[in-house]
């Protein structure tokens, strides 16, 4: 097998013209090509041997059969011109694709004199230096119905998709990939609506679904109650739900913790809901982990707080890049998420000793990550910790309020029952380098003794 790669790597197995080995220096009838008894899937199994430096370019060059050959082993594609899905092409020469990005392909986005790339996740484009027009992506879409018929020609195709990611769809489009498609599992609609939703109950078995409605400075689109009751009626089988820029209520919510039983992962993005929207929460009944990112407002008005409970089955709880000066929606969101071993905040502003007292209410905690927390200081983050009583793991880095000389023998005595500690909250920090020497942080114990506590 080495010898083969060699081969390959060396360039001694010629490439072809006219169907025969072709060599520009020696006669052809002095070249064979070793590779000429051998079947497409022992070839196929060879080539897979080949380091992935090689597998690529290397390989299609040497001929068409090998160029064939390695369209077939692709099964991840991020396409940049949609004229390659509307002609076919993608499944003619990839036919056994099984995820597609079409993010990309679905902008007019034509080359300028700039070299300034503007790129948000999975979306890049370039601007004019002298552009004003914040609307640029927005104009420079491709028409909704230009998506759709490159949806029908791809699942026209014949192949296995199991992910797609499109902007600008429309529920004809959605209709047509599915009848085709029927083993989609995971898919993300950029610029998404109430109703595209309203097609979504023919993607039977779809797992895992990404909403983004609205992208501030990129482009703007509405998903409301409406949608989420359509997606929470059609998609009852959702194991991993994303919703990105998406607007709707407590109804919404309620409607897909009601509807989706097996839902066990929930991401809210930028969201723009209305008051109220966290008791919902309650009706997740398989929930295990909720990621709350880059929203500006949890929840300022939750309601009753009879109407706020635990979630049953709730594990972990991430709070990432989110403003968490509003004490009501953080004393909410602690409360449904009481039940969470892990706790991560990372760069959130807002977290106050204040705000962060309200997560006494984790008292099953076992793991605490904080990163970036600037305000939280070491006595409001001693008079947390000190509470959980089957804390065993704990992260500490980035926060600058929070001092080395402000430990307590208390928080000291805390740390040496610890199984893993990272403490690195400042740059000036001498404790973590201390605490590796003296093996604290690594001893571990399931329970903290009474003692600590008092």
């Amino acid at each position: 097998m080495s010898e083969f790669g060699e081969l390959v790597q060396n360039h001694q197995i010629k490439p072809f013209k006219n169907g025969k080995p072709f060599n520009p220096i020696e006669p052809s009838s002095s070249n064979t090509d070793p590779t000429l008894s051998l079947s497409d899937s022992l070839l196929l199994k060879i080539l897979q041997k080949l380091p992935e430096s090689q597998q690529s370019n290397d390989v299609s060059l040497v001929c068409k059969r090998w160029l064939s050959l390695q369209g077939r082993r692709l099964r991840t594609l991020k396409v940049l011109d949609f004229d390659f899905v509307l002609s076919g092409r993608i499944v003619s020469r990839f036919p056994k694709l099984t995820h597609v990005d079409l993010t990309n392909a679905c902008i007019m986005n034509p080359p300028v004199n700039s070299g300034i790339l503007l790129c948000h996740k999975s979306i890049c484009l370039h601007l004019s230096s002298d552009s004003s027009n914040w609307d640029f992506l927005e104009e420079n879409l491709l028409h909704s119905d230009v998506i759709d018929r490159g949806l029908s020609v791809l699942g026209r195709g014949g192949c296995d998709l199991l992910k797609l990611v499109v902007i600008n769809a429309t529920e004809s489009g959605l209709l047509s990939l599915a009848e085709d498609c029927s083993d989609l599992q995971e898919l993300e609609l950029h610029r998404c609506n109430d109703s595209l939703l309203h097609g979504i109950a023919a993607c039977k078995n779809l797992r895992a679904l990404r909403l983004v409605g609205s992208v501030d400075g990129l482009y703007s689109s509405s998903v409301s109650d409406i949608g989420l009751t359509f997606l929470a009626q059609g998609c009852k089988r959702l194991v991993k739900l994303e919703l990105s820029g998406c607007e709707g209520s407590f109804d919404g919510i309620k409607a897909i913790g009601q509807c989706c039983e097996l839902l066990d992962e929930l991401t809210i993005v930028d969201h723009r809901m209305d008051d109220g929207w966290i008791a919902a929460l309650s009706y997740f009944e398989n929930l295990k982990t909720l990621r709350i990112s880059s929203c500006r407002k949890i929840d300022p008005s939750p309601g009753p707080e009879k109407l706020l409970l635990s979630c049953p089955a709730m594990e972990s709880l991430q709070l990432k890049r989110c403003c968490l000066n509003d004490k009501d929606g953080m004393k909410a969101l602690f409360k449904v998420c009481d039940g969470a071993t892990e706790v991560n905040i990372q760069d959130c502003w807002g977290l106050s000793d204040d705000s962060f007292s309200l997560a006494k209410a984790f008292r099953r905690a076992r793991f605490l990550s904080l990163e970036g927390c600037s305000v939280l200081t070491s006595g409001g983050l001693e008079s947390v910790i000190l509470h959980w009583e089957e804390l065993e793991s704990m992260r500490v880095v980035s926060c600058k309020s929070i001092k080395d000389s402000e430990i307590s023998p208390a928080l000291s005595s805390l740390f040496s029952l610890l199984k893993e500690l990272t403490w690195r909250p400042d740059t000036r920090s001498h404790l973590s380098s201390s605490l590796e020497s003296a093996g604290i942080g690594k001893r571990g114990s399931k329970f903290f003794k009474k003692s600590v506590l008092h």
